[in-house]
């Protein structure tokens, strides 16, 4: 007997992450990777989350494997209510729903606030594990105008904000250019999404990484009740935690909740508790620097090999934090066309184009160096720089 399963719609149109199947890739051990935005395994504090974790089980066992509140552990809720009333807006501990990874958070707001063909703001390029989750919901993307500095707010037009549900947008080191929003520009999107009566999702994974330690105001700080704020542990812990959180007005919040109710009752207590111990005396505040001084001199490393390697026609970003290159080819070369002939000679890189709500373009990609030793980035890079040379060569010989 065979059973046939109609999919619905709505599976039917998923897709794979572009990311996610070029890491499949990258698993032959041969293969230079500067694909994945996979944090570096050198920064995890492993002792201190092995004391962590020996010190819940050793005082709240029970607690820390029973079920546990959808909103979250309620010490750690407050400790990332207190972190980010640094900025000089008060955040309520009420207004903090734990993820499980901010990936969830992504997914749960495409519950709660799309519906089919509604609008949505982007930058340009955009965060691809965004854009991936939105889509489900079937929005009708709109990408806004963006240069090195993030989204131009002086070229944005009344009628590109009407009727947005909301915008979306990674202020510091963005996945994937590695742009950081400057201060005016950030009060300028602020002034400018509350006078349309449109909120800011702000998706801050990567703020603590920047490479002098300097920070710029939060947008959620500068106008608590018209942003919703994403952050996450991954950046600055460890990914496998799968631990992300949700700032947001409580009548917001609690659609999140019932959403995320239907979707895994709540995050794993135990991976929460772990966290909140690690953290909760200030551990954090030692253990990122380590992490921005070995993600500096990574960058410094690949800069200094593109300039070496990389012919004149392309140019790319020096970002000041973060973990991303974004390059940029010249026009009428395809940067997937290029993967392929990078993955012969065992590199692996990112396209650009997936990274595109509207309107991609195929001449630029994604370089991430923080997991790859400084010998393997020289010879990477050199790698990509011959096969640019050709491509180039071809080009002219075709014109």
């Amino acid at each position: 007997m065979t059973t046939t399963f109609t999919l619905s719609r709505r599976a039917q149109a998923l897709t794979s992450s572009a990311i996610r199947e070029i890491l499949k890739v990258t698993e032959r051990p041969e293969v230079i990777s500067f694909a994945g935005g996979l944090p570096s395994p050198a920064t995890f504090p492993v002792e201190r989350m092995r004391e962590a974790t020996e010190k819940v089980l050793r005082e709240a066992p029970q607690a820390a494997l029973q079920y546990g509140p959808t909103e979250g552990f309620s010490p750690l809720r407050e400790w990332i209510a207190e972190r980010l009333s640094r900025g000089g807006a008060r955040i309520p501990a009420s207004r903090v729903l734990v993820t499980t990874g901010s990936q969830q958070g992504l997914d749960l707001l495409g519950k709660v606030l799309i519906d089919e063909g509604s609008k949505v703001l982007v930058e340009t390029p955009s965060y691809l594990g965004a854009l991936q989750a939105f889509s489900l919901f079937s929005p009708q993307f709109a990408s806004l105008p963006s240069d090195a500095q993030g989204i131009v707010t002086d070229a944005i037009s009344p009628e590109q904000m009407a009727g947005a549900r909301f915008l979306y947008c990674l202020p510091n080191f963005q996945n994937p250019t590695g742009r950081r929003m400057p201060l005016e520009r950030r009060k300028a999107l602020v002034e400018l999404a509350a006078r349309a009566g449109v909120p800011l999702v702000e998706d801050d994974p990567y703020g603590e990484l920047s490479y002098g330690g300097e920070a710029l105001p939060s947008l959620l700080s500068m106008n608590p009740d018209g942003v919703i704020y994403m952050g996450s542990f991954s950046k600055v812990l460890a990914p496998g935690l799968r631990l992300g959180y949700v700032v947001a007005p409580e009548q917001v919040l609690a659609k999140l909740v019932q959403a995320k109710q239907a979707a895994d009752l709540h995050t794993p207590t135990f991976s929460q508790r772990v966290v909140y111990e690690a953290v909760q005396d200030g551990f954090l505040d030692r253990h990122i620097p380590t992490i921005r001084a070995l993600y500096g001199t990574q960058c410094q490393h690949m800069l200094a090999a593109l300039e070496r390697e990389f012919p004149e026609e392309v140019t790319w970003n020096r970002p000041e934090g973060g973990m991303f290159i974004w390059v940029q080819l010249p026009k009428g070369l395809d940067s997937g066309k290029l993967l392929a002939k990078a993955v012969e000679r065992n590199v692996a890189f990112v396209p650009g184009a997936p990274f595109y709500a509207v309107d991609p373009q195929t001449n630029t990609l994604r370089l991430s160096f923080v997991t790859v030793p400084g010998e393997k980035i020289d010879a990477g890079i050199k790698v990509l720089g011959e096969l640019l040379k050709a491509e180039i060569a071809a080009l002219r010989a075709a014109a």
